[in-house]
């Protein structure tokens, strides 16, 4: 397959609700000029409703915008006076609200306007896409699809992709490699059936939980201890969800089906339970009006609980019993216990998943073209660890298959319709060696064959995929060094949380050392997130109250050396961040050749966190970096850094990390994590094939000195008599100070690195002998918060 490429210079979305304002927040993100369109106001600007929109999205949270100052990019416009602006638009987003005949109207409004180039897609949550394209002029549909993206658009991975039946496949093609690679996405095809893939199976789940809630008479706040982490779904699991997506969202998602579905075997229950009804009909719609099966009290959560008709303290847990056999590793023997225990926790739990299992099964056909297409859809759009037949597959196809049946004979599930011929035809899943199952093709289909997975060396895996390790060169405890057979290097960490201890920081010299002998450039690159949640601080804190204090000095040392070892590397070293990259491993990446961000990337100096300063050449490289901006006057860049570090701010992006001063300009910025080792690795090729040498030692850098020392120490002066930083802070942010400055030196003397490093060496021990930092590393890592002291 060749993928055409979709130019998209110029985006345009239609509706400035909820979903059509945060998709274009991302497309701006991605630095895709957009038009945000809606009705024209009553009073005030004629766009007033989009401006709204637009200003309302840097109060959200989670953030829609990657960094704040975004959204002035967004160019809002009405439906009567800015038609005219479509012309030039090469891709049409409607998210308008479910309603047919709104979009219909709307598709005609704007059909003379749109360029005969221009890709058209709907983000319906459910409706026909064949049917809203009916609305559209002739020559158009063969360029209008289904993009269904979900909330929150810039977080969730998954976009489902519906064709109508007139959809060219280039189109396809061109916005798939759109929406993996320039918006981050997991794109899977879903056929042009009611709710597609994601909610009819997600909203089917939440049905059946809430039946058998019900039929087991358990209180909410228990099914959500059961139905959350304890089973791989997201802590907020089912009614907490419910809650967060709004139960009149959730209720209409509901009406959706039971309008549209009527000949589904599972029909009936295609309605809201009618505690769900009073809880609308009372307003109380969940987290956006304060109450819904939650609200809080005071500090205490309270939930609703039916038989009171009132409120109730939130304490619901697994039963031991069921704890138990939730913790079992082994699947099968999971399952097996669940059903064949008397608790009603497990009977419940066994009744979930089992009709969870007959629904997807039943309906495979139906809704998408392969098993694995369900499986990445549930985990994309609702943060499930597997997929509903990767469940069923790791415990044991035929054995549950056997179960099921057995159930349905017995008149125990919720529809009688049996299992499909195929699930029982003596197979062992639907995922195996030569793909996933299909059921039009009666065979199992591998991945797409399309370029821009090529990208991605390291997919999401579907359950029993491999990928190539490549070849191991050297390994330690801390590090393995190996490659693809491309001449680039790749460094991954093998700690917890891919944290820095000894061996890491031995290790990543020794690699680098390697590296320049045998490889063009080298990547540090972690198969999994953080890329490194810092030092190991529990290795430093026994070390120091052993009294180890030359041991804990020679640590500290050998941090600075391993991120000038980066540094100053012959071949350029490429840090692949994504997740956290806090304290040292946010170090590392300052002193790589470049950095290649996941968006999602949140980095951090968090050192003052726990009573220390950045030591392993952070501050160092802060000033050297403000230095090289303003020569004549480096306070004035080291301002705004100093406040990052003192504060030890965390980027909410790898946008934002460069506003802060912790990423540079000529950084980039990725959106799709899988494709992040494929752009590293081209980035040192890239770097090498240009002939790459190491900088040259900064050995004259000019000082910001005790002016800018003293200066710094006037403001936390003020905030100490506000209250708004304790003694120890001061003492903390004022070492911050004096290193970014270059100690106690006249403004404009020049000073080396070495300098720098010791300067920040001597703080780092000082601090760290102190009572107050040593409560701060224990109380951190006892409770993985913060202690202020």
């Amino acid at each position: 397959m060749t993928a055409t490429p979709l130019r998209i210079r110029k985006a345009a979305v239609l509706g400035a609700g909820v979903m059509g304002a945060q998709i274009a927040a991302h497309l701006t993100n991605a630095n895709v000029e957009t038009v945000l369109f809606d009705l024209p106001a009553k009073e005030g600007p004629k766009s007033g409703i989009a401006l709204k929109a637009i200003a309302n999205l840097a109060k959200l949270s989670p953030a829609p915008l990657a960094e704040k100052s975004l959204g002035a990019a967004i160019i809002p416009a009405n439906y009567e006076d800015d038609l005219a602006l479509l012309a030039d638009v090469d891709l049409v987003i409607e998210a308008i609200a479910e309603r047919m005949d709104w979009k219909l109207d709307l598709y005609q409004k704007i059909a003379p306007h749109v360029s005969k180039t221009a890709v058209l897609a709907s983000n319906t949550s459910g409706l026909s896409i064949n049917g809203l394209a009916e609305a559209l002029p002739e020559e158009m549909r063969h360029r209008f699809t289904g993009v269904h993206f979900f909330n929150p658009p810039r977080y969730m991975h998954l976009v489902e992709l519906i064709p109508t039946k007139l959809t060219e496949p280039g189109v396809l093609e061109g916005l798939e490699a759109f929406l993996t690679t320039t918006l981050g996405k997991g794109v899977v095809y879903a056929k042009d059936t009611p709710n597609f893939i994601g909610n009819r199976i997600g909203v089917f789940s939440m049905l059946s939980t809430m039946f058998h809630t019900e039929q087991f008479g358990l209180g909410f706040d228990t099914v959500d201890a059961l139905t959350g982490p304890a089973i791989g779904r997201p802590k907020s699991a089912t009614f907490r969800t419910a809650d967060v997506v709004g139960l009149d969202t959730l209720a209409h998602v509901v009406k959706t089906m039971g309008d549209t579905l009527p000949d589904d075997p599972w029909h009936k229950y295609f309605q809201p339970p009618v505690w769900l009804k009073g809880l609308i009909d009372k307003g109380a719609l969940g987290q956006k009006t304060g109450a819904g099966f939650y609200r809080k009290a005071g500090k205490d959560i309270v939930v609703l609980d039916l038989q009171k008709q009132d409120y109730r303290l939130s304490e619901g847990k697994a039963s031991d019993e069921v704890a138990a056999i939730l913790a079992i590793k082994d699947p099968a023997e999971k399952f097996a216990k669940l059903r064949a225990s008397a608790d009603p926790q497990a009977q419940f739990l066994w009744a979930v998943f089992r009709d969870l299992f007959h629904y997807t099964a039943f309906h495979l056909a139906d809704i998408a073209e392969t098993a694995r297409d369900v499986d990445f859809a549930i985990r994309w759009g609702y943060g499930w660890k597997l997929g509903p037949f990767e469940l069923w597959q790791a415990a044991g196809w035929q054995q549950i298959a056997g179960w099921i049946a057995e159930d349905i004979a017995a008149g125990k599930t919720m529809s009688s319709a049996p299992l499909p011929a195929w699930v029982t035809d003596g197979r062992n899943g639907v995922h195996g060696k030569a793909g996933s199952y299909s059921v039009s093709a009666n065979a199992e289909k591998p991945r797409s064959t399309h370029p821009v997975y090529a990208r991605q060396a390291f997919p999401d895996p579907i359950l029993g995929e491999k990928f190539d390790q490549g070849s191991t060169v050297w390994e330690n405890d801390g590090v393995r060094l190996w490659t693809q057979g491309d001449g680039i290097g790749i460094i991954s960490f093998k700690t917890k949380m891919n944290t820095v201890n000894d061996h890491v920081l031995d290790g990543i010299q020794h690699a680098v050392r390697l590296a320049e002998q045998q490889f063009r450039g080298v990547v540090l690159w972690q198969p999994n997130e953080p890329f490194s949640a810092g030092a190991d601080l529990k290795g430093a804190l026994s070390l120091l109250q052993a009294g180890k204090l030359a041991e804990f000095e020679a640590m500290v040392a050998n941090f600075q050396a391993t991120s000038m070892a980066i540094k100053y590397s012959l071949v350029p070293v490429v840090a692949a961040v994504r997740g956290l990259a806090l304290g040292g491993g946010c170090e590392f990446q300052m002193h790589s050749a470049r950095t290649v961000a996941a968006l999602e990337s949140y980095i951090g100096l968090v050192e003052a966190g726990v009573g220390l300063l950045p030591a392993g050449g952070g501050l160092k490289e802060l000033a050297v970096r403000a230095a090289q901006q303003n020569p004549e006057d480096p306070f004035e860049s080291l301002k705004k850094v100093f406040e990052t570090v003192a504060m030890a701010k965390v980027s909410t992006s790898a946008i934002e990390a460069k506003t802060l001063g912790l990423l540079r300009k000529e950084d980039i910025v990725v959106f799709n994590a899988f494709e992040l080792l494929h752009v590293a690795k081209a980035q040192a090729l890239a770097m090498a094939e240009s002939g790459y040498r190491p900088p040259m030692p900064a050995r004259a850098i000019p000082a910001a000195g005790d002016t800018s020392t003293a200066t710094f120490k006037a403001n936390l002066a003020n905030m100490a008599e506000g209250y708004f930083a304790s003694p120890h802070d001061i003492n903390i942010a004022s070492r911050i100070a004096d290193t970014l400055s270059g100690g106690r030196v006249e403004r404009g003397s020049a000073v080396d690195e070495e300098w720098l490093l010791a300067l920040e060496r001597k703080h780092f021990v000082e601090l760290a002998q102190t009572e107050k930092t040593q409560a701060r590393i224990a109380h951190t890592m006892t409770t993985g918060k913060p202690l202020r002291n």
